[in-house]
């Protein structure tokens, strides 16, 4: 019986390491409700977007798309799956910051289980290395699952801006390259702040303020990546009206402008008391036209690489910062 159930349990760790063997299995071992609950949710998630998909191509067909009868069609599909889901990913990479980089090392620092393995054979580059190594790959396989279910869900209204703007957070940063970009950088930040602070819960707390952080300067310069592109007129400003950007464009701003181009505030002149004083303000000031800045929707593909090169950069950086942190006795 004892050698029966010895040679039952050699074998399957002898399948099992045929899959994941030595630090690997054993990193995978330690984290595996973290892992589980993280393929688990993509899982559900990727499976709630194509039902959702399902029913709006259902409804796209129903009113006759690609070719539809009515103008106002796009009304009639309801965007508030879409636009809740969007919301919530970008939530993703402040959660996966907090509780899955900030307790990844420093709970092992916390609780001496560093100090226990690496107290073996392992060294403390190769144990970090596989830890890190490990979770990145699971959480960077699971963001782009998810990017590329969002952007196939959002696909057939892609060149409606009515529905859902391309510039706007939930389109712009679930799509392409940027969700992966953000989590992955988020979750190295995390990692870093705990091998430095040693301590989970405040490592945790550490992690959400720079992972909030990190997505409002992200939401304010993701608009910069862009290279504006602008309209100008020549027919002066009080009988005539800023220049139409094309349909999905987004516009930056409008202003007033001088044969020479040098641009003024919109608003300029608007103080006087008739037409005839505001014109002769506009006059003084040299001001023909308009002139509007916007960014085209062909713009989108582009900025979002740019946008996850310099987060991709960012991480590089992250992480050399944790190999060199990682040399020091601190494991």
């Amino acid at each position: 019986m004892t050698t029966m159930t010895s040679t039952r349990t050699s074998s399957a760790v002898t399948g099992r390491g045929l899959r994941l063997t030595g630090l690997n299995w054993l990193v995978w071992r330690q984290h595996r409700a973290t892992f589980w609950t993280l393929i688990a949710g993509t899982v559900v998630a990727a499976g709630w977007m194509v039902y959702q998909r399902m029913g709006m191509m259902d409804t796209l067909h129903a009113l006759g798309w690609p070719h539809p009868k009515s103008e106002n069609w796009y009304t009639s599909v309801g965007k508030g799956a879409i636009t809740m889901t969007g919301y919530a990913l970008g939530f993703l990479p402040i959660l996966i910051g907090v509780f899955v980089g900030a307790p990844l090392i420093a709970g092992d620092l916390e609780n001496g289980t560093a100090k226990l393995v690496t107290s073996q054979s392992v060294s403390r580059m190769r144990w970090i290395i596989t830890k890190l190594g490990v979770t990145v790959l699971v959480v960077f396989l699971g963001t782009v699952v998810l990017s590329q279910m969002f952007g196939w869900w959002w696909s057939p209204m892609k060149d409606r801006p009515e529905f859902m703007s391309w510039a706007e957070g939930p389109a712009f940063d679930n799509t392409g390259p940027v969700l992966t970009a953000l989590t992955v950088f988020t979750l190295v930040g995390g990692i870093a702040i705990g091998m430095v602070l040693r301590r989970t819960l405040l490592s945790m707390v550490v992690t959400f303020g720079f992972a909030v952080a990190v997505q409002i300067a992200w939401s304010y310069f993701r608009l910069q990546l862009g290279n504006p592109i602008s309209l100008t007129t020549h027919a002066g400003v009080l009988n005539s009206s800023p220049p139409s950007v094309p349909s999905g464009a987004v516009e930056l701003d409008t202003w007033f402008t001088t044969a020479s181009g040098k641009l003024y505030g919109w608003a300029t002149c608007a103080g006087g008391a008739t037409e005839k004083a505001e014109q002769a303000c506009l006059d003084k000031q040299g001001i023909v036209g308009w002139r509007v800045d916007y960014l085209p929707a062909s713009q989108m593909a582009s900025m979002q690489w740019f946008g996850a090169s310099v987060l991709l950069a960012l991480t590089a950086a992250v992480i050399a910062f944790i190999f060199v942190w990682g040399r020091k006795p601190v494991i």
